[in-house]
């Protein structure tokens, strides 16, 4: 099995797009940040789902974007609640941080060419999203371009690197339908912007609306409200 760096976050796209690399046959090492966000809970979601979907290795990169500020993850500004889905992507909402995935990208990267790994994972989607501009295709392929002139192993022709992206043009519901079809457990993951402290998601954030939306349109329950037993 060849290996390849998985961004995990713990939420519901990184833990399908993991699932999805171990389906075509990659050895997944799964790479995950305490970069200074507000709540612990999605680490601890990126752990449990790290062991059920068996991993070759775990590792949490420190590092401190609260340096920066700029977004309501990592400073003391309010995550909007309450924001119709469909006009989401109309415009760049304050849970945007400030040039994340490029960030994470690069620590992948510097994995994969340690590990001799041509292929990183990313669970982007530019279809059900919060409108963030580095989820979007020509983002991917740009920081693809990057990776290859980037390297030494690029740069000398013993690795061509790809970043895949195999959610970025499916809807919510596709990727549920996806993960289930590969077995993914979604109560162990966690996409709340403002969790309770037990992980409880908010219900009226961004991330908790389109996750809804796509439990909803693919006409399964969320087993994470079950957990919560919301609404119950």
């Amino acid at each position: 099995m060849k290996p390849a760096v998985v961004l995990l976050s713990g939420g519901l796209d990184s833990t399908t797009a993991l699932a999805i690399a171990r389906a075509q046959g990659f050895a997944p090492y799964a790479l995950s940040f305490r970069y200074g966000q507000r709540h612990a809970v999605e680490l601890e979601a990126a752990a449990r789902v790290a062991e059920s979907q068996g991993v070759v290795e775990h590792v949490i990169a420190e590092i401190d974007l609260r340096r920066f500020g700029g977004s309501a993850l990592t400073a003391d500004l309010a995550v909007p609640k309450g924001r119709d889905p469909g006009a989401m992507d109309s415009d760049i909402p304050v849970t945007y941080v400030p040039a994340r995935n490029t960030v994470f990208l690069s620590f992948a990267l510097a994995w994969a060419e340690v590990l001799e790994a041509g292929d990183i994972f990313i669970g982007v989607n530019a279809l059900d999203y919060s409108g963030y501009p580095d989820c979007r295709p020509e983002y991917i392929a740009a920081f693809e371009t990057l990776a290859n002139l980037a390297t030494a192993a690029g740069v000398e022709g013993r690795q061509h690197y790809r970043i895949h992206a195999p959610l970025i043009e499916m809807s919510k519901a596709e990727i549920i339908r996806a993960g289930l079809a590969l077995g993914v457990d979604y109560g162990l993951t966690g996409s709340c912007y403002d969790p309770g402290p037990d992980g409880r998601p908010c219900g009226a954030c961004d991330s908790c609306r389109l996750r809804a939306k796509g439990f909803a349109e693919a006409g399964v329950a969320d087993p994470l409200l079950a957990r919560f037993e919301v609404g119950a």
